[in-house]
């Protein structure tokens, strides 16, 4: 697929394109409508009362200079996962243009002007409405018009907190390296930017004072313009407020987290009733772990080493059963959640390095690299810097410093080192990327990594309400064993498969589903 002609990816993608972009539009729409409704108030509120126009703008100006993945990280410990805060992050950012607009708008407004309407007799709501507001629209309108622009390209950060949107497709794309599928996300979120700017434009334009159009053509114009801002976005609004009844499955933000989820996903659906809600993408456990505590997901594959040492603290261990045991006894009584079986791999934490360099400089374990580590660049994923069972506590065992450390998205890792900007990686060991990339694999001969065998992880309230989810998931125990779970991943990765399709013929294949 990935040697694909574009326009024929965008084709047979055409359906998925569509229904991301439509979220996108509503997503967008939403957060500029609320920034609009804050904004506009707020920016004639300090118009009449100057004292306060420092402070507001100077509150906005810090919220737009806060970077946007940590204001997201900010919120989900309040509002979960999921669209409110991807709406709420991008309405943030939106406001210092709508703000700062309008002040500057009625501002700037003659006050000659403004005099001869209260000697007229009007009242300061008549001036505001009739002399104010129509005079500073144009400028008000820039304002908004400016936001709405930005919404549209910030709002594709939304992918990484299972919000939804053509983020999805930039970030799939980039982690299965797959440049169709990054300007399938892309391109329709440019030109989605560029139609947003091109009809607040000609909104704007409509609106101006010295637009010689009739009231009842800006009238008729003004209710197009709600009718259909209404359409787009009652359709989210609904589902909103929908209570039926379904079970989120939750995952990270790469290729076999998402396969496992699909499985398990796919599994419910194809055997119960039940309805089947998929939030993919998370940006890593911690936010994963948030979604799950609060409610926002109910089921996500995890890995005994991540949970052991990541979520729980607990010493290292290289003893699978121990790790196994203790993990699923301290994440029951620490956050409540449900481990089940193993499903029988353990894709644990590895180096790897191009072919060409270990056998030019005659690497096989860990210990051979900490020989040449001073003077070698390591990528990893930002994960993996920070974790004590990352890069940390792995320099500190082996007693080893690289000379550089680059954090970078998962997937950027393998085309760095193939094209020789980074010289080892951190990996997982059933990455289908590091058979599509022909890297060494080195040997942890000191053990220090833990074990690492994934596990379907759950709400102990989702599996009493529905344990009929817990049979179907226990029927996974020790289905996968390394050599498969890299096979699964490399028709992901390499030969540009979907994780959906993968993991239903994976299915089949083991007869769970017909």
């Amino acid at each position: 697929m990935k040697s694909a002609n574009f326009l024929d990816f965008i084709i047979s993608k055409r359906g998925d394109v569509v229904s991301l972009a439509l979220k996108h539009i509503q997503l967008s729409l939403l957060a500029v409508v609320i920034a609009i409704l804050i904004g506009v108030p707020l920016g004639i509120l300090i118009s009449k009362k100057k004292n306060l126009a420092p402070s507001i703008i100077g509150v906005a100006n810090i919220l737009q200079a806060i970077p946007s993945l940590a204001l997201m990280g900010f919120l989900i410990p309040f509002l979960g996962i999921g669209e409110t805060p991807a709406i709420l992050m991008v309405c943030l950012y939106s406001l210092l243009p709508i703000i700062k607009n309008t002040y500057t708008g009625l501002m700037n407004i003659n006050p000659a002007t403004i005099e001869a309407g209260r000697a007229m007799g009007m009242t300061e709501a008549q001036l505001l409405k009739m002399v104010q507001l129509p005079l500073a629209l144009p400028v008000i309108m820039a304002g908004i018009r400016i936001s709405a622009v930005t919404a549209v390209g910030l709002m594709t950060i939304a992918a990484f907190i299972g919000a939804g949107g053509l983020g999805s497709f930039i970030y799939t794309g980039v982690q299965t390296v797959n440049t169709n599928m990054i300007l399938a996300g892309a391109i329709p979120a440019c030109i989605l930017a560029l139609l947003m700017d091109f009809v607040i434009g000609k909104v704007e334009k409509t609106v101006n004072p010295k637009n010689k159009s009739n009231k009842a053509t800006k009238k008729r114009l003004a209710i197009t313009a709600i009718v259909l801002m209404i359409a787009i976005i009652s359709p989210m609004v609904f589902n909103a407020f929908d209570r039926s009844e379904k079970i989120v499955i939750g995952a990270k933000n790469y290729t076999e987290n998402e396969l496992l989820a699909n499985i398990y996903a796919i599994l419910i659906e194809e055997n119960t009733d039940i309805k089947v809600e998929r939030k993919f993408n998370l940006a890593g456990t911690d936010v994963v772990l948030k979604a799950i505590t609060k409610g926002d997901v109910d089921i996500y594959p995890e890995y005994t080493g991540t949970a052991l040492i990541s979520i729980l603290n607990e010493p290292s261990t290289s003893d699978p059963t121990e790790a196994y045991e203790v993990t699923k006894k301290g994440m029951k009584e620490k956050y409540n959640l449900e481990m089940l079986k193993p499903l029988g791999f353990n894709n644990t934490y590895t180096l790897a390095v191009r072919k060409d360099f270990a056998e030019k400089h005659n690497l096989k374990t860990f210990s051979d690299l900490k020989k040449i580590s001073k003077d070698l660049t390591i990528g990893a994923t930002m994960e993996f810097l920070g974790r004590d069972d990352g890069l940390p506590g792995l320099t500190k065992k082996y007693n080893m410093k690289f000379k550089s450390e680059k954090g970078m998205d998962s997937s950027l890792r393998y085309t760095a080192i193939d094209s020789k900007e980074l010289d080892v990686i951190d990996a997982f060991s059933t990455e289908g990327l590091l058979v599509a990339f022909d890297l060494k694999v080195l040997e942890d001969d000191l053990k220090f990594f833990p074990p690492y065998y994934a596990v379907p992880m759950g709400r102990a309230e989702t599996f009493e309400k529905y344990p009929e989810v817990k049979e179907l998931l226990l029927k996974l125990d020790s289905i996968l064993d390394e050599e498969s779970m890299q096979n699964l991943n490399y028709q992901c990765d390499k030969l540009g498969r979907e994780t959906q399709d993968v993991a239903r013929e994976f299915l089949k294949s083991k007869e769970l589903i017909k």
